[in-house]
């Protein structure tokens, strides 16, 4: 009797490892974070007029940072992908064009402090810092060599050794009564030692053979160039509108203001920075982008995982910084921070913005759509401007936060319209699961709140959304096996 032979098994779902990858990231990350967090809570508690003239040196330096950063890394991933690219080419092409924009970028921030009108200790502390942390964005390439290889591992040993040499010597120089501009050295000092240790593991885990610029890859330069003269325009204009409210703070209230927004900012962007910056930029853009090429469907599934996930996530965390924002910020920074326990209530609605609008905008990047992302942009800008303008003179630290909140909310809701107009990343039913997580937490919540004990109806409230991630955990379980089985 013939032997009837089974039908083929349908090819299991991939396993791209994001969890694994992001860990490595995110563990480095935290690191670096909780020595940047103690250097800025140590500097807080001993000056607040210094906390906040730092706080005005790191946002414009960011501003470098992010230029060459999100400017160029994006279209280098999609440069490094190809198949048959040349990584010492394409290397040597955008660390030529990234010590440009570093040079250009930091010769504008000093012309702008010298309009400003800053007292001379501040030019310096400015100059200092904006110098070593636009040598990030000059080693971040090699990172992004080393993340498209998926060794995401070795990038975050190397951001854990560099971290800990540029915060010891910041914080030892701290702790002796230093400078500010000699503090400041300690970004040159971490970079430096990023630098170095992203080229070493690249010549040694990449089949990346040097920086060899010939002639031609001169020519190829021009191109690149202009072909990522986008996103660097785009990245200009995203910084801008992050960081505008802070100097029209600075110029209407002075560093003591600047200090108070500045402590709440930091505890509320730097949840937003773990996702977008690890979870999203160097884990789920690299997969988009070969996914868009080659799967789309699977592209498809990713991003609808992706958006539902982290909107449930947010709300929790959003409720805790809400709900907490006099404990956090009493305990951390001490009593005389008193403005931004307030301010932290209306800054935490940033963070589902920054987290929804920031997928939407790598989706709408890994297609190709950056001239449209730019054009938002610039929009987002122009919005911005014109709250800080009308807002903060009135008002400076509730101008300052209804400034940010109302600009990320603009260009969020344009961004995630567009995608879901074109690729439904949402999915109804989640959403509505989300919102009944929400009604449930908020009727345990109002239930509670007369027992007296703020603890009680805060961790009840929480509930509903640990059932909701936990079913979620186990129909993704679900549908990998029955993947696997089909």
């Amino acid at each position: 009797m013939p032997q009837v032979s089974p039908p083929p098994k349908k090819a299991a779902r991939p396993s791209y490892g994001i969890l694994n990858k992001f860990a490595h990231l995110a563990g480095a990350q935290w690191i670096h974070d909780a020595l940047h967090t103690f250097f800025l809570i140590y500097l807080a508690r001993l000056s607040t007029s210094d906390y906040g003239e730092f706080m005005v040196a790191f946002g414009l330096a960011s501003i470098i940072l992010f230029l060459g950063e999100f400017g160029l890394n994006q279209p280098l991933v999609s440069a490094l992908s190809k198949k048959y690219s040349h990584k010492g080419d394409i290397l040597a092409q955008y660390t030529l064009l990234k010590s440009l924009l570093l040079v250009t970028g930091w010769f504008g921030v000093v012309g702008f402090i010298y309009w400003q009108g800053y007292t001379p200790g501040l030019k310096n502390l400015v100059m200092v810092i904006s110098a070593g942390v636009g040598l990030e964005a000059v080693a971040s390439s090699f990172f992004v060599a080393i993340r498209v290889e998926g060794r995401q591992d070795l990038e975050g040993r190397i951001k854990v050794i560099s971290g800990v040499l540029g915060y010891g010597y910041a914080i030892g120089l701290l702790a002796l009564g230093a400078a500010p501009h000699w503090i400041a050295l300690f970004k040159v000092i971490e970079n430096v030692s990023n630098l170095s240790g992203g080229i070493w593991i690249a010549l040694k885990k990449t089949d990346f053979a040097g920086l060899t610029l010939k002639r031609k890859s001169l020519a190829r330069t021009w191109a690149t160039a202009k072909h990522g003269s986008v996103f660097v325009l785009m990245a200009l204009a995203a910084i801008l509108y992050n960081k505008a409210n802070l100097y029209f703070l600075q110029s209407n209230g002075g560093p003591t203001k600047v200090a108070q927004y500045s402590v709440t900012w930091e505890m509320v962007d730097g949840i937003s920075i773990i996702v977008s910056n690890l979870l999203l930029r160097s884990v789920l853009y690299p997969l988009f982008v070969r996914l868009w090429k080659n799967d789309r469907r699977e592209f498809k599934r990713l991003a609808n995982n992706s958006v539902r996930w982290l909107i449930g996530i947010s709300i929790p965390v959003m409720f805790v910084l809400f709900i907490e924002s006099d404990r956090l910020i009493g305990l951390v920074y001490g009593g005389a921070y008193h403005d931004a326990m307030w301010m932290q209530k209306w800054l935490v609605g940033t963070i589902i913005c920054g987290f929804v609008h920031n997928l939407s905008a790598y989706l709408m990047m890994s297609q190709g759509k950056q001239r449209l992302l730019l054009v938002i942009y610039i929009g987002g800008l122009a919005v911005n401007l014109a709250l800080c303008a009308t807002l903060i003179p009135t008002d400076p630290l509730l101008g300052t936060c209804l400034a940010m909140l109302l600009t990320k909310a603009a260009v969020a809701v344009t961004t995630t319209t567009y995608c879901q107009a074109t690729m439904r990343i949402i999915d109804v039913k989640s959403m509505w699961r989300i919102a009944a997580a929400c009604a449930a937490g908020a009727g345990l919540y109002f239930a509670t709140a007369p027992l007296g004990i703020r603890e009680i109806p805060e961790a009840l409230a929480l509930v509903p959304f640990v059932f909701l991630i936990l079913r979620w955990k186990k129909e993704l379980a679900a549908q990998k096996a029955q993947a696997g089985l089909a």
